[in-house]
């Protein structure tokens, strides 16, 4: 088939690009920049960004299949940067699908879509975890209102499916380990709460996997069709020890300092005022919503996806820990 992945860059849409050549399809990925490690897996590229109509509907012309894993992610920036990406672009996908008569899109959402301030939780599935309100970010909020979108779109000739996967890391995180790895060396880092809060990450190779799976099912009237799925290693974690397993891959200091909740919130708080009135340039080190996403247990129930399209992690976090640690060897933070 003809797939395109939107946002094949990145991480995640790496991964997944990767991983479609290999199953024997041609790929395309929507991209704003261009990447040579695309051009050497064989991907075309299409640059252009998903606000732009007229650049998702050239990108989909005559694709199959469609896997929306661009978005704006992250912790700050203004509600309008995340509601183009994020909303404005997904619309211009679901219309691309309609224009040229694509069935199947796969859709990369995220847990922050049922955020609840510090509610906890666990062992969730879509079915008992409503969406959250009241959020405190624009990319839980925009995130949202897409999913909600693709979800709605599913019907007798296009089949969407709407996937969840919960922090994902591993070999090619070039985010979320190196920001770790500096606060930590620079003294920094600070477990918010006690650290005892479990929660659910997913190693690259499972949320690509996850992807695949759900693709295979998925047609008009498939179990998947229409609906949401967390997606993790199903190995809930205590955050103190994620941390540090995280940091000791890369030989940064482990972690051990505590900040509370209440402190942590306050500080985000503040944060938040200065980068916005002064504004001040990048990511604040905390927000309200961040110190609620790292102090609360958040872990779920992969049953529904084993069900409906037998998606079943294939990678331990033991052995994920030692698959980042050796591509660290090759590749330092």
């Amino acid at each position: 088939m003809k797939i395109l992945v939107t946002g094949g860059g990145g991480f995640l849409g790496q991964a997944l690009c990767r991983g479609l050549v290999e199953r024997g399809h041609e790929v395309i990925s929507l991209n704003r920049g261009y990447y040579p490690v695309l051009r050497e897996l064989g991907v075309g590229q299409v640059q252009g960004d998903l606000a732009d109509a007229h650049a998702v509907r050239h990108a989909a012309d005559g694709v199959d299949a469609i896997f929306h894993n661009a978005a704006k992610a992250g912790a700050w920036g203004s509600y309008k940067s995340y509601h183009d990406a994020n909303v404005v672009g997904t619309q211009n996908v679901l219309d691309a699908c309609r224009l040229h008569g694509i069935a199947r899109l796969v859709y990369t959402s995220t847990p922050s879509v049922t955020h609840r301030a510090t509610h906890p939780v666990e062992g969730g599935t879509a079915d008992n975890v409503p969406y959250g309100e009241g959020f405190k970010a624009p990319y839980a909020t925009t995130k949202t209102i897409a999913e909600k979108a693709v979800l709605a779109a599913n019907d007798a000739s296009l089949a969407t499916v709407a996937l969840r996967p919960r922090l994902i890391w591993g070999p090619g995180d070039h985010q979320i380990l190196p920001r770790l790895v500096s606060r930590a060396r620079a003294g920094r880092l600070r477990i918010v709460g006690s650290g005892e809060n479990h929660v659910d990450t997913t190693y690259i190779d499972n949320a690509a996997q996850a992807h695949f799976d759900a693709f295979d099912h998925l047609a008009p009237g498939a179990a998947c069709a229409g609906k949401a799925y967390f997606i993790s290693n199903g190995e809930p974690w205590p955050m103190r020890k994620l941390l540090n397993a995280l940091l000791e891959t890369a030989g940064a200091p482990h972690v051990d300092k505590h900040l509370s909740f209440k402190a942590a919130y306050r500080v985000g708080a503040v944060c938040e005022a200065l980068w916005t009135v002064l504004p001040l340039k990048g990511e604040p080190p905390m927000t309200r919503f961040l110190a609620e996403q790292l102090s609360t247990a958040h872990w779920y129930d992969m049953a529904p996806a084993r069900r409906d399209f037998g998606y079943v992690p294939r990678v331990s976090m033991d052995a994920g820990f030692e698959r980042l640690k050796a591509w660290l060897r090759d590749h330092p933070v």
